[in-house]
């Protein structure tokens, strides 16, 4: 895989596939540019980028204090510079949603759409507690097989998943070792984020206004707990132009290669022209 250098020297890995129309898709906190490989195959006419984020994937590990949403895009729009690209669509999932509704405020002339996947201006705080439970530890399974075997009763929200997917769950994101299964990200993310969370949450709705003018999608996993029922109608509320697309039987986060998903998506670069 390429690497690109940021500005403070670290090299980060990313993607570039496919000719198109420039559709840079950034991953969930903890994930990487794999979390697109379901979706890839169905977008056509598309420039599919993806990048790993510092401390996570292909890329190199920093100083955990940069492991920082505004760095991060700072980082996106760095790779959009290193590729000679002055604008870009955004696909982003989780945190890459709240990257690109960052960038929609501070560098909107960089983007020319965007999509989110199971993100919005407010987090749920039951799905956040989830994702604290397991920051930044590796998961009690000792092997791919026994993760396989158990990730469906783990995760009640995604219903009628073949074990083949879970298959590839568990193999693009934890490594197997003698001692068990083991994260593949930096595991001082937690530290970042915990500290984060003792501070009061922010209010991310004007940022989420910062989108107005842009072709704008989301996605929302009909059993999340991160991105609610109730944050979602009042982003359709303030945004009636906004593809909405509802997934049966996934909670956080939709894979993206559900016929609901694939439709959104399609509308949506459908406008993008």
């Amino acid at each position: 895989m390429p690497h690109f250098t940021t500005s403070d020297g670290l090299s980060l890995s990313y993607t570039d596939e496919g000719a198109g129309l420039p559709l840079l898709c950034l991953a969930g906190l903890t994930r990487d540019g794999r979390d697109f490989d379901y979706v890839a195959p169905h977008l056509d006419g598309v420039r599919l980028i993806r990048l790993d984020y510092r401390g996570r994937g292909q890329s190199e590990w920093g100083d955990p204090a940069t492991y920082a949403i505004p760095v991060e895009g700072r980082d996106a729009l760095e790779l959009l510079d290193h590729l000679g690209l002055e604008k870009a669509a955004i696909l982003g999932t989780s945190r890459g949603g709240l990257i690109a509704m960052v960038l929609a405020a501070t560098a909107k002339d960089r983007l020319s759409g965007v999509a989110l996947n199971d993100i919005g201006p407010e987090i749920g705080a039951a799905g956040l507690d989830v994702i604290k439970d397991y920051l930044g530890r590796n998961p009690p399974w000792k092997s791919y097989d026994e993760a396989v075997a158990k990730l469906a009763a783990a995760m009640p929200a995604f219903e009628n998943v073949p074990e083949s997917r879970w298959r590839e769950e568990v193999e693009r994101h934890y490594r197997e070792t003698s001692g068990g299964l083991v994260i593949t990200y930096d595991p001082k993310l937690r530290d970042v984020v915990l500290s984060d969370g003792a501070q009061p949450a922010p209010d991310l709705w004007p940022l989420f206004d910062a989108l107005k003018g842009l072709p704008l999608c989301c996605i929302r996993g009909a059993n999340s707990d991160l991105l609610t029922a109730a944050t979602f109608a009042e982003m359709q509320k303030r945004r009636p132009d906004m593809i909405a697309a509802l997934v049966p039987g996934r909670g956080h986060i939709p894979f993206l290669d559900e016929p609901e998903s694939l439709d959104a998506l399609r509308r949506w670069l459908k406008m993008l022209g």
